[in-house]
């Protein structure tokens, strides 16, 4: 009997978990393990060698689409970057970004007869909308505006079977709507015809199909291979044994600094760190890399031939490489006395976007002094990313001080309307293609000025 002492003797005594907390945390559990650290890298490195092998198949060069594209490129194999966005492709919002012309990408296609533009997107879908549409909408665009002749490539190239009949016919009646308006930001259109040399046509790659499977790059035309790195997923992660869907996306909420290049450069030493120590093997080899790279530097603003636009970086803007300087996120403080410095003292984000406004007539009082008297110094903008803040304080300088030519001038006789505004914005995307003033950041800037 003393065995029975073991067991429960009533049913009181008995202990029931609730199930459906019990349920829950064991979905959770399951969840997050399955979307490990670990399992993104080790997902990346898999997609990576489907995009090897249409790179091996089409002898074209890979193009990264910007944030997640880089994660499936070793940098060595890395020709370039783009930046098409999904939003533009999503339905019924189809459109041509004027803050993203992506010009970058002509020279590559002629010197190679086309490019792969490489991208992934999440579970369930085959391709991101920026593949199915917005590169699309973007070629046909290119197409109508650069060959008005070769009507043969003016069609809106979509993927086969893919899109309705409706949504492919509304997409084709906006495109010479969009053809009109990069006519009305004054670019050199023969210029960019030569920069790209021949019409592009599209074909599309993806761990279902190739399309078309027999089209390779030819005489008449650059082929673009808009290439979905991710194998489609339709279950949930705990189902494909710790593979993950587009498992570069959105990298800022899983990754803990980690970028691509680091990734790259030590990809061995991460397969091989546990899951808890990675946060931290993480951390020294994005520091150890941040002291090596010396690739920082500024970009010139053309037509002009004096201003310029980075990151903010000591060791640019204490070298005394420029002459003037304005630091949208520098303390104010730091910068009493000198008068070839001015240091807005702009927040974060939003918050700074709002605080640039305020800062804007201090900008124009700026460069009005230190330019007017000899317009050849160099002056330098920066802000925390270089892409935001300090693209709207030069917007605002070049609206205010520079004309068509890209000459300085302190008595600015062009009405400053949005076209205006919208053409001088293109000078600084064509330069420094990763550009990307924010809405909060243009509002302000067209608040100024208009």
């Amino acid at each position: 009997m003393a065995a029975s002492d073991n067991f429960p003797v009533s049913l009181s005594s008995l202990h029931f978990p609730s199930a459906e907390q019990s349920i829950s945390q064991t979905l959770s559990s399951l969840r997050r393990s399955a979307l490990s650290v670990a399992n993104r890298l080790h997902s990346i490195e898999t997609d990576a060698c489907f995009v090897s092998e249409v790179a091996d198949h089409y002898d074209l060069p890979l193009v990264a689409n910007e944030r997640c594209g880089s994660w499936y490129i070793p940098p060595e194999t890395k020709s370039g970057s783009a930046y098409f966005k999904s939003t533009d492709g999503h339905t019924g919002q189809w459109d041509f970004s004027f803050r993203r012309l992506n010009l970058q990408i002509l020279p590559v296609a002629r010197e190679h007869g086309g490019c792969i533009i490489v991208d992934s997107t999440r579970r369930g879908k085959l391709m991101p909308d920026a593949l199915s549409k917005t590169v699309p909408i973007w070629c046909a665009v290119m197409n109508r505006a650069l060959f008005p002749s070769e009507p043969a490539y003016h069609a809106v190239q979509l993927p086969p079977n893919f899109l309705g009949p409706s949504e492919e016919s509304q997409i084709e009646r906006r495109i010479d709507g969009f053809v009109q308006s990069l006519k009305d930001l004054k670019l050199d259109l023969d210029d960019l015809r030569k920069q790209l040399g021949k019409p592009i046509r599209v074909a599309w790659a993806n761990r279902t199909y190739f399309h078309p499977t027999d089209l390779h790059k030819g005489d008449g035309y650059h082929l673009f291979v808009l290439c979905s790195a991710s194998k489609r997923v339709h279950g949930a992660e705990m189902s494909e044994g710790g593979y993950i869907q587009g498992a570069g996306d959105d990298s800022e909420g899983w990754a803990h600094g980690l970028t691509p290049p680091v990734f790259w450069a030590n990809k061995s030493t991460l397969f091989q760190t546990t899951e808890e120590d990675l946060p931290g093997v993480i951390q020294g080899l994005v520091e150890d890399y941040r002291k090596k790279d010396t690739s920082q530097q500024a970009t010139l603003i053309t037509p002009t031939q004096n201003l310029y636009i980075s990151q903010t970086d000591s060791r640019l803007n204490d070298a005394g490489i420029y002459d003037l300087v304005i630091d949208c996120n520098g303390n104010p403080a730091a910068a009493e006395g000198n008068p070839k410095r001015l240091n807005l003292g702009c927040g974060p984000g939003k918050l700074g976007s709002r605080d640039l406004r305020k800062h804007l007539d201090s900008v124009q009082a700026f460069v009005s002094s230190q330019l007017a008297s000899d317009p050849s110094r160099s002056l330098l903008v920066t802000c925390e990313s270089g892409k935001d803040l300090s693209a709207g304080a030069l917007l605002a300088v070049l609206c205010l001080f520079y004309n068509d030519n890209g000459k300085f001038t302190s008595n600015q006789t062009q009405v400053i309307g949005k076209q205006f505004i919208r053409q001088r914005l293109a000078w600084i995307t064509s330069a420094k293609h990763d550009v990307n003033p924010s809405r909060s950041t243009l509002q302000s800037i067209n608040a100024f000025l208009m």
